[in-house]
């Protein structure tokens, strides 16, 4: 039974395809490939089909990873199929939480840096879109960061489910 993520940014063209990029990345680096399923989209559809800023592009491709990428929004029958909503910020968790159709599916949705014992107070992870590159790649490490516990608490699930 495959397990689902879908990380959960703005406009699903900076923040979230890059957590999906390097969570993609870490799943298939673990051999978990063919059991987790990793997707993203954005809180709002304004850039709908676009690819990825390139900003975003372009900082994945340096560090070695795969940016194929369309914009989409999320949508909450999406819960239904979701074993667990990452939200890039505060403000997209509150957002999603609000979606939610019932309490166990606002409990999938948790903030990626929560993952990060190193993350201290502050979990958000800033938006670089109006800023420059540097931002770009801060959210880069923010998420290389964060991905190693999350990767451990889902090869937990997946490995629950097949016990």
């Amino acid at each position: 039974m495959t397990y689902r993520v879908c990380f959960v940014c703005t406009g699903n063209i900076c923040r979230s395809p890059m957590a999906e990029s390097v969570f993609r990345a870490r799943v298939e680096e673990a051999g978990l490939g063919g059991l987790v399923e990793v997707d993203s989209a954005g809180t709002g559809g304004w850039h709908e089909g676009d690819p990825a800023d390139p900003r975003t592009v372009s900082v994945l491709e340096e560090h070695g990873y795969d940016s194929d990428h369309a914009a989409r929004q999320f949508q909450q029958s999406w819960f239904a199929r979701l074993d667990l909503v990452i939200a890039l910020d505060a403000g997209h968790l509150k957002a999603l939480r609000r979606l939610a159709p019932s309490p166990q599916d606002a409990a999938k949705v948790r903030l990626l840096r929560s993952y990060d014992s190193a993350a201290g107070d502050d979990l958000d992870v800033p938006d670089p879109y109006y800023g420059g590159r540097d931002g770009f790649e801060e959210c880069l490490e923010m998420v290389e960061a964060a991905s190693t516990d999350l990767l451990a608490a889902v090869r937990e699930q997946v490995e629950g489910r097949a016990a």
